[in-house]
């Protein structure tokens, strides 16, 4: 009953935020999950994006990416189920998203972002069963994804 009441509360302010301030226009390299009031230790430093692409992993990431169903739920320039993966490489560490690709069980319990994620999406990503290398490979095609689509010059 507890967690149900923290739950409620926790989308109430979400929606009071949601509506309060701004422009009204929005920053089209932004996503929803894009939340800067929340801190991660795992995602502090810098961006994924911001390291060059290993061209040779691109490939093999995009086929996992397919393979693996992460297109079900997960799009580049729109959002489907769950966050919209335009930018994700400029908004997250590679940590952060190697971890959320990984353990993403774990993830939703200790870690600030991927807990407010669940609450906003209502979807526990599946653990897919990815080695190391294959996340990695993963964060890769979203690195080349980010410079096809412009997010990273």
């Amino acid at each position: 009953m507890k967690r149900l009441t923290l739950q409620i509360a926790w989308m109430a302010g979400l929606l009071l935020l949601a509506g309060c301030g701004g422009s009204g226009g929005e920053d089209q390299n932004k996503a929803p999950d894009a939340v800067p009031a929340l801190a991660s230790p795992l995602d502090a430093g810098p961006r994924a994006g911001e390291a060059p692409v290993t061209e040779a992993l691109v490939e093999r990431g995009q086929g996992l990416f397919k393979t693996k169903g992460c297109s079900a739920c997960h799009a580049f320039g729109q959002k489907l189920a769950c966050p919209d993966l335009k930018g994700v490489t400029m908004r997250r560490t590679a940590e952060w998203m190697e971890n959320q690709i990984l353990h993403p069980e774990v993830m939703t319990k200790d870690d600030p972002i991927s807990h407010q994620l669940l609450g906003v999406y209502m979807k526990q990503m599946p653990n897919q069963g990815l080695t190391q290398d294959e996340a990695r490979a993963v964060i890769e095609f979203f690195k080349h994804k980010d410079h096809e689509l412009g997010v990273i010059p």
